[in-house]
């Protein structure tokens, strides 16, 4: 049986070394690191080669079920690709082994909670987002294209598909700045 660490932040500035100290402390012989959102399994490549990983009799080790999923949908998908491999899930602080009924009921739970909790926060989120708005202090996101200089390159004659390319941006966005003047 291989212990297989997994750790998850959710941004680059968020710290992973308790959760990967944690990890080797049980056992793990390897431990993957991954700073992404836990709401989507997109973009994780590292819980992907986890699991690609795997083997029966292994073991996907988390310090929390937060750190694998965020979504109850996400939770379940994940548990039952690693139980199609044979393999198992278990976390480091809350007390469970997706290889019991006991497990998977307790994990099924915390799931829950965790896709509860960021329901709540992304609602709240939203709520603060409409009172700013409502103040006139709410002016989202500052862009990250400079307008100008699209327009200067396409006065210099370049097509989008140049300008996108030099400024390493997407061509739909180039066509945005465009029609917008």
């Amino acid at each position: 049986m291989t212990k297989i660490g997994y750790a998850r932040v959710s941004t680059t500035d968020q710290d992973l070394t308790g959760q990967v100290e944690a990890l080797k402390a049980t056992g793990c012989e390897v431990v993957r690191e991954e700073k992404a959102s836990g709401t989507t399994r997109e973009g994780r490549s590292e819980l992907a080669t986890v699991i690609d990983f795997l083997r029966p009799g292994d073991v996907l080790m988390v310090t929390r079920i937060d750190r694998l999923a965020r979504s109850i949908d996400d939770l379940r998908a994940i548990v039952r690709e690693v139980a199609d491999k044979g393999a198992a899930v278990k976390a480091t602080e809350q007390p469970f082994d997706t290889g019991d009924i006991y497990g998977e009921l307790t994990m099924n739970l915390l799931g829950v909670f965790a896709d509860f909790e960021t329901k709540l926060r992304r609602e709240r989120q939203m709520e603060g987002i409409e009172r700013a708005k409502a103040k006139g202090v709410y002016k989202g996101r500052p862009p990250k294209i400079d307008t100008d200089k699209v327009r200067e390159l396409r006065d210099e004659g370049m097509g989008a598909t140049a300008i996108a390319k030099e400024m390493g941006i997407g061509r739909a966005s180039v066509y945005r700045v465009l029609d917008e003047g």
